[in-house]
């Protein structure tokens, strides 16, 4: 049976931390509107808005949001590992990898299975080699890297956390410590392959933040005031005397980007956008506690995983029934194209909503396993929920990297300096899940009187 928004809304406990809700909720929508804005498509293919207007790119330093929602998964994490362990009397990492993992890999599991099979039938039919639908075939899948640092994030939980517990700020700064050793490596002494540990110690870094937070330790103006400006001056100077570009997103053709691999800079934007939320935490806070406010908050969670994976298909959705109408495409920021923002991001919003009606069922929290009488044996263990998550991880990487197009021709990307296809990727994200599936202990359940 579905619980309605209004009525989790109206059973929420005074507890609860509602700005996390709305930071998890707000972070992804303007991810959402970013993309839909930056996606310059024209007839000779798919280009971004921030190399053709160099000059929009200092708006990255507002809109990338994206370690504001690591933060918030850390915070998260934090708080249902802890409930987990409070109420167990065993290991709990499978139990806490399955809860985590339920609501973020059965929408992705099935948006990345309808692809597969759209972009196999478009190839089949010989319409997968054309321009705009061979960007598109890459770009749809592009998002996902996305949830495979985040896989990454709640595999590291535990054990991060048990730092945090231990040396609290000294765990966050042997992590950033971490990252600025890598950009030392990277460019100073110029050692191969070094940028890329920064994948995981930038964003775990940031995921640390949200364990500070859940212990009360960015309470306050004061720290939060600090963090944002620490972060904010270290960005400026990094990208005004340092090798690092102006945008905090990845552009086409750039030597260096702070996304892929992430950089100090990127983490320094990091530490600046959770400083300045933190700041607004308190009139948020008073803001969410009305019933209409905190109802739309609750609806638009449960379904902003679903709507993040499908957005961009809504978008090319748009612009493909643009073409099917024969209307021209303008150049992209040109004054035809600027003047038809209002409508496309309307009408994108609004194909998103229909994707969401179709697919939400599939981000509902799933029932809970069978359970078994007292000295029964459970499946799996914490061996192969680590194993599973890691399959997905490397899955969900190598598709985000790979794209649909070439499926029939193999074509590869190269993921920790091992090729990879499509195909195999959709294996090892699939085989990943199931392993995660069957590894968590079944409930325990007490027989007789």
């Amino acid at each position: 049976m579905t619980v309605s928004a209004e009525a989790v809304a109206a059973a929420t406990p005074a507890t609860r931390d509602r700005y996390i809700d709305l930071l998890r909720v707000a972070s992804l929508g303007t991810v959402v509107c970013g993309h839909w804005l930056m996606a310059a498509v024209s007839a000779d293919g798919i280009g971004n808005l921030l190399a053709l207007v160099p000059g929009l790119q200092v708006l990255t330093w507002g809109l990338q949001i994206m370690p504001v929602f690591f933060f918030v998964g850390g915070f998260s994490h934090a708080l249902s590992h802890r409930s987990l362990a409070r109420r167990a009397d065993r290991p709990v990492y499978a139990d806490f990898l399955r809860a985590r993992l339920q609501r973020l890999l059965r929408p992705t599991l099935v948006f990345v299975l309808v692809w597969s099979a759209a972009a196999l039938a478009l190839q089949l039919a010989g319409a997968g080699g054309g321009r705009l639908t061979g960007a598109a075939l890459r770009l749809v899948t592009q998002p996902l890297w996305f949830i495979g640092i985040y896989l990454a994030m709640v595999a590291f939980t535990p054990p991060l956390l048990r730092l945090h517990e231990r040396f609290g700020w000294g765990a966050f700064a042997g992590l950033a410590g971490a990252a600025a050793l890598v950009d030392v490596l990277r460019f100073a002494l110029g050692v191969p392959y070094a940028e890329f540990l920064n994948f995981a110690l930038v964003w775990l870094a940031v995921h640390q933040l949200g364990f500070l937070r859940a212990d009360g330790r960015l309470s306050g103006l004061r720290r939060p005031g600090a963090l944002a400006a620490a972060g904010l001056t270290g960005a400026v100077l990094l990208v005004a005397f340092g090798p690092y570009p102006l945008s905090m997103v990845g552009m086409p053709g750039e030597k260096v980007s702070n996304m892929a691999p992430p950089t100090l800079a990127l983490l320094c934007h990091g530490l600046w956008l959770v400083g300045a939320v933190q700041l607004l935490a308190g009139p948020a806070t008073a803001w969410l506690r009305r019933p209409r406010v905190w109802r739309g908050v609750v609806a638009a969670n449960g379904v902003a995983m679903t709507a993040f994976l499908w957005h961009l298909t809504a978008m090319l959705g748009v612009y493909a029934a643009q073409l099917a109408l024969g209307l021209a495409l303008p150049a992209p920021a040109g004054a035809a194209w600027w003047a038809q923002v209002p409508v496309r991001l309307a009408l994108a919003a609004l194909v998103t909503a229909l994707l969401v009606a179709l697919f939400r069922r599939f981000e509902a929290p799933a029932r809970p396993g069978p359970a078994v009488a007292p000295g029964g044996t459970p499946a799996g263990g914490g061996p192969s929920a680590a194993l599973g998550i890691t399959l997905c991880l490397l899955g969900v990487l190598g598709l985000s990297m790979t794209g649909l197009g070439g499926l029939l021709e193999g074509h590869s990307a190269t993921l920790i300096a091992v090729p990879v296809t499509a195909p195999v990727a959709i294996g090892m994200a699939l085989g990943g899940w199931l392993l995660v599936e069957r590894s968590a202990p079944a409930r325990r359940v007490r027989l007789g009187g």
